[in-house]
C-alpha cells in the first residue's frame, strides 16, 4: 500500500533502521551528542532563534505556544480544523479570543488581520496555519506577519507550520513561533514536535507557563543537549536520520524545489483530467480535490491500486479527497498515484482512460525540473 494521506507520511526504510537499533537512555553523553546533532540540523531549517523538540504531537506545540506566548487575547484564524483548534486551546486556558473565520477553500485577508488588530488592542497573540491541511489551503502567513508588526511589533505571530516547515522556505523575518511535527514533511511517526523561536518569543515566554508545556523549562534545558522530561529518544534518533538523508541529497533547497516541481506536476496533471483543485490558494504540501465522486475515487485508489489518500472532515466528508506531495518521494511513486485516478475516473465512467495524467505529470516534470 502506498500512504498518500497528507500525514502521517511513509518512514523511509533507512529512518526505520536507525530506529531500530538498541534503546538508549535519555540521560546519557551518547543521547546528549544526538541532541547536539538533531539542534544543529534543525537550526539550519528553522532558521530561528532558538529550536526545541517536545514529545508531544503536532497539537502539543500549537498548546505550547499559545499557553507561552498569549497571555490575553488570542486572534486565531479559522479556515479548517487546525485553525479552529487555536482557538478552542485559547478558550480551555481562559484566554480571550477573537476569531476570524472564513470557508476552508479561502485564504485570511490581510486586512481583515490589521483590522481585528486595530479594533482590539488586547490582542497580543495571532495564531495561523501556514498550509491548512483541512482543505489544503496557503495563508499568506509572512505578508500578515509583516503587516501586524508594523502595526504592533510585541504582538506573537504564531504560525503552524506542521504541514510546510520541510515544503517549502518559510520567511521568519516577523514570525515567533514557528511550528512542525514529525509525521509530515519530516516522515516520521507521530510523537515529536517541534517549535522554532524568535528572541522576542523567548522575552515573552519568560518564566514560562504551564507545567510540561513550559517553553522556559525546555529553552534552558535543550540549550545543554537535554530536555525537561523524558525525551522521544528513538523519534529523536530517526529525526536525525532524516535531516542527515536530506543534507546528503542536495540540502533542503534542493527538497524545496522539488517538492514545488512536484506539486505543479501532480495539481497540472489532475486538472487536465477534469478535475477541480479545491483550495483558492493551494499550498505545496498537498493537493485537494473537491468532487462529488470523491469517496468513490478514494475506495478505487485504496481497493484496486493500492493508493492510500485522505478524504475531507466535518462538511468537507465525502467531498473532497487529498494527495501528500511532502517528503522524499520517488517520481514514479507519485507518477502512480496520478495514473491511478485517471483509471479510477475511467471505472467511474467519467472519462476513458488515455494515459493523460501520466504524460502531463512527466512533462511538467522534465519542464520544471531541469
Amino acid at each position: 500500500m502506498l500512504l498518500f494521506t497528507p500525514g502521517p507520511t511513509p518512514v523511509p526504510q533507512n529512518v526505520r533502521n536507525a530506529m531500530a537499533e538498541e534503546t538508549i537512555h535519555h540521560r546519557t553523553p551518547e543521547f546528549e551528542a544526538i541532541f547536539e546533532k538533531t539542534r544543529k540540523h534543525l537550526f539550519n531549517l528553522f532558521n530561528t532563534d532558538e529550536v526545541i523538540m517536545l514529545s508531544s504531537s503536532g497539537t502539543g506545540a500549537m498548546e505550547a505556544a499559545v499557553i507561552n506566548l498569549c497571555h490575553n487575547t488570542l486572534l486565531n484564524v479559522n479556515s479548517g480544523k487546525f485553525g479552529e483548534r487555536f482557538g478552542k486551546i485559547a478558550v480551555a486556558h481562559g484566554l480571550k479570543q477573537v476569531e476570524i473565520v472564513n470557508e476552508w477553500d479561502t485564504p485570511v485577508s490581510v486586512d481583515a488581520v490589521v483590522e481585528a488588530v486595530k479594533q482590539n488592542s488586547d490582542i497580543d497573540a495571532i495564531a495561523v496555519q501556514i498550509s491548512e491541511s483541512a482543505g489544503g489551503l496557503r495563508h499568506p502567513v509572512e505578508e500578515l506577519a509583516a503587516a501586524v508588526k508594523a502595526i504592533n511589533p510585541n504582538i506573537m505571530i504564531i504560525a503552524d507550520g506542521i504541514t510546510a516547515v520541510g515544503v517549502e522556505k518559510i520567511d521568519v523575518t516577523n514570525i515567533d513561533a514557528l511550528l512542525a511535527g514529525s509525521q509530515k514533511a519530516l516522515m516520521l511517526p507521530p510523537g515529536l514536535s517541534i517549535l522554532g523561536l524568535s528572541n522576542g518569543a523567548i522575552e515573552k515566554i519568560g518564566a514560562g507557563r504551564g507545567y510540561y508545556l513550559n517553553l522556559a523549562s525546555e529553552i534552558k534545558k535543550q540549550k545543554q543537549n537535554t530536555t525537561a522530561y523524558t525525551a522521544a529518544t528513538t523519534l529523536t534518533i530517526g529525526l536525525l536520520e532524516v535531516l542527515e538523508t536530506i543534507e546528503a541529497d542536495g540540502g533542503i533547497e534542493t527538497l524545496y524545489e522539488r517538492t514545488a516541481v512536484r506539486a505543479e506536476a501532480v495539481k497540472s496533471a489532475l486538472q487536465a483530467l477534469g478535475l477541480h483543485i479545491y483550495p483558492k490558494v493551494p499550498a505545496m504540501s498537498m493537493t485537494t480535490i473537491d468532487d462529488e465522486n470523491a469517496n468513490e475515487i478514494r475506495n478505487i485508489l485504496k481497493n484496486d491500486y493500492k493508493v492510500n489518500v485522505a478524504g475531507g472532515q466535518d462538511h468537507l466528508k465525502g467531498k473532497i479527497f487529498r494527495i501528500n506531495q511532502m517528503g522524499l518521494i520517488n517520481d514514479y511513486e507519485m507518477s502512480w498515484v496520478v495514473n491511478a485516478v485517471e483509471l479510477a475516473l475511467d471505472k467511474l465512467g467519467r472519462r476513458k482512460y488515455d494515459g493523460t495524467a501520466n504524460k502531463i505529470f512527466n512533462e511538467v516534470t522534465f519542464k520544471l525540473g531541469k
